[in-house]
Parts: structure tokens; C-alpha cells; sequence
């Protein structure tokens, strides 16, 4: 049972961030933005818990070694 103010926000904060992974999962099939939806529904439950902060930190590192890996590439002439 929901006793106060503050559980209750939690829980609609919780209940938003899952719907809006759910959402960034199906737009991975789905023509859209999944991986954006993704990350915005990581970093909202990643203040409530540890195993969406460290997906939301892989997620970060394999952008940063993707970002990495094509600025070491030699630009394309045409």
C-alpha cells in the first residue's frame, strides 16, 4: 500500500520509465528513435536503480568507443 506523497511519486516516476522502455524497445523494430528512447528511460531509472545506471554507463562507453573508432578513420574522398 502506497503511504505517502513521496512513494507515490516514485512509483509514477518507476511505472513511466519502464512504459518508456518498453516503447524505445518496440521503436528498435519499429521506424523511430529506439535507442534515444532508451537512454532517456536508463537515465530516469537509473536514480532509483543500480542495474539501469550500469547499463545506462555501458551504453555511454560503447557510444564514446563508437565515437572513438570513426574519428580515427581516414576521411572519405570523392
Amino acid at each position: 500500500m502506497i503511504k505517502t506523497l513521496q512513494e507515490a511519486k516514485r512509483l509514477i516516476k518507476i511505472a513511466f520509465a519502464l512504459t518508456l522502455l518498453l516503447v524505445g524497445v518496440a521503436l528498435l523494430a519499429l521506424p523511430g528513435p529506439g535507442i534515444l528512447v532508451i537512454t532517456v528511460a536508463l537515465a530516469v531509472l537509473s536514480g532509483e536503480f543500480i542495474w539501469a545506471r550500469r547499463l545506462l554507463d555501458q551504453m555511454k562507453q560503447s557510444a564514446r568507443r563508437a565515437r572513438d573508432a570513426i574519428s580515427r578513420r581516414p576521411p572519405v574522398r570523392l
